[in-house]
């Protein structure tokens, strides 16, 4: 469940998408399979620099499909710059991708291996669509409070979301798109190499979330993952 027109499962689920969204189809389309023996060392590739303001952090809220946690992004207080990118991008919100159990839900795939989840942090440019960085899994300890039905939100304050980032720097990064509508192309990834831990009981808390608002036929998000798409001729550098 996710909008009226798009969902996860049945005859709104990631294979009807093209339906109503005909760039579903398109060339340059998000998460991938990366295949490790076909990535590309770019020594161009800079290291990436994060630099994270905790009182950037404002508010958790259920969307339906997943749960945003929002940042005040007005100023570059909270900041991603280097690696393939050409100037600064601003934190807007990070969210999760999850699976039915624990053997799937992260969207991108590492040579054809799921991981339980993954952690998508949205950056975006004021010149340029968003930019995203990607950990391909995800973290322990973020508490999910307040929030359990669709349209709910709570404060979500003075949190550095670089505790949730791996510790090893290399990562991948390739050109793609949202992976959900509208699925527009407009996406730099930037998938760490190195994954993060997670709890069965945090996963279990994710998958209680409801995807419908108060007063409506309980429905919990499962799942909200997007299959792998065709990589038609794309590149995916390698920052090591």
């Amino acid at each position: 469940m996710a909008s009226p027109d798009w969902g996860y499962d049945g005859e709104n689920g990631p294979e009807h998408w093209c339906k109503l969204h005909p760039i579903a189809n398109g060339n340059n389309q998000s998460p991938i399979d990366i295949k490790t023996s076909e990535t590309k060392r770019d020594p161009s590739l800079k290291p990436l620099s994060i630099s994270y303001n905790p009182a950037t952090a404002k508010e958790i809220v259920n969307v339906g499909h997943s749960f945003h946690v929002n940042f005040e992004d007005s100023d570059n207080r909270s900041v991603l710059k280097g690696g393939p990118l050409p100037e600064s991008y601003r934190l807007r919100q990070f969210h999760f991708h999850w699976g039915s159990t624990d053997d799937c839900g992260s969207e991108h795939l590492v040579d054809g291996a799921p991981f339980s989840a993954e952690l998508h942090l949205v950056h975006w440019n004021s010149t340029k669509y968003p930019s995203f960085a990607d950990a391909a899994s995800q973290a322990d300890g973020l508490v999910i409070v307040g929030v359990l039905m669709k349209n709910k939100k709570a404060p979500f304050t003075n949190f550095d979301p670089s505790v949730l980032l791996p510790s090893c720097p290399d990562y991948w990064a390739y050109f793609g798109s949202l992976t959900h509508p509208p699925l527009h192309e407009s996406v730099t990834w930037i998938i760490f190499k190195e994954t993060i831990s997670v709890s069965a009981e945090q996963l279990a808390q994710f998958r209680s979330l409801l995807a419908n608002a108060e007063g409506d036929q309980e429905v919990c998000i499962k799942q909200n993952y997007r299959p792998p798409q065709p990589l038609k001729g794309r590149t995916v550098k390698a920052s090591f």
